[in-house]
């Protein structure tokens, strides 16, 4: 990092996506430095090899550490699926949390909503252990029906959130579900971004459960414990850096997120 980013905490996405969880952990912990770094450049990480979002993934990693941060929050759930252990045993200690995500299974699992979950997200985070023990540990008295959305992270990656072609889309990934499912998952930060749209095509009556929110309980449980939590009263600030550097790129993190671009 050009910058110094001591005391901040660094959240890493492979693009806009985790912009939804920024959000989460900035409004849970308001006085809290945020450092959120979008590897759009090589965006999506959905389609790409293990091993490949594995470099990547540690790549950012390893530059957000050298800026200084204080913690590590993984924001994409393709990263944390397939690379999150790796990246807590190089990089976690006692004093230096990494918080991963995870699809919102058991939430949606404990609702009352009914037990039929479609499950959203990148074939790479279906095809993953990680979600295979979520959906045995809190699925076995639901119909868990996987959703692997091809195109549809890289196309929220692009913006313009109510253009014809991401409707159109959606209503090719969803329209087979119309009427059959009772809640869906949001497995990959990007969606939380499009939850009215898929609302328009799934019905209002249908609950949309998404991992930010825990994600962001658990980074300030994680901070507590490890005695990082920032002791100052006014404002936190919030920094967006991109693998793709062009004041347009961080003009689109700007708009995601709903606050003027730091200078």
């Amino acid at each position: 990092m050009e910058r110094s980013y001591e005391n901040y905490i660094g959240v890493f996405d492979s693009g806009v996506g985790g912009i939804s969880v920024l959000k989460e952990c900035a409004a849970l912990l308001p006085h809290e430095d945020f450092l959120f770094y979008g590897d759009s450049a090589h965006n999506p990480y959905g389609d790409k090899t293990p091993e490949e979002v594995l470099s990547l993934s540690m790549a950012a990693m390893e530059e957000m550490i050298r800026g200084g941060v204080k913690a590590l929050v993984i924001a994409c759930n393709t990263a944390t699926s397939i690379a999150g252990k790796d990246l807590r045993a190089k990089y976690e200690t006692e004093t230096f949390p990494v918080i991963g995500i995870e699809p919102a299974v058991k939430p949606a699992a404990l609702d009352d909503s009914g037990s039929r979950i479609l499950v959203m997200a990148t074939a790479n985070t279906l095809s993953q252990d990680k979600y295979y023990h979520l959906i045995e540990h809190w699925g076995s008295n639901h119909t868990i029906i996987p959703l692997p959305c091809v195109g549809l992270a890289q196309r929220i990656e692009q913006g313009n959130l109510d253009g014809e072609d991401l409707m159109e889309l959606l209503e090719h990934l969803l329209s087979p579900y119309v009427g059959k499912v009772d809640s869906i998952v949001l497995g990959c930060t990007h969606y939380p971004f499009i939850k009215k749209q898929i609302s328009q095509i799934m019905g209002s009556d249908v609950p949309l459960f998404d991992g930010g929110a825990g994600t962001a309980r658990e980074l300030k449980r994680r901070l507590g414990v490890a005695g990082l939590l920032s002791d100052s009263r006014e404002n936190g600030r919030i920094v967006f850096r991109s693998s793709v550097n062009t004041e347009e790129e961080l003009r689109l993190y700007q708009w995601m997120y709903g606050q003027p671009i730091e200078e």
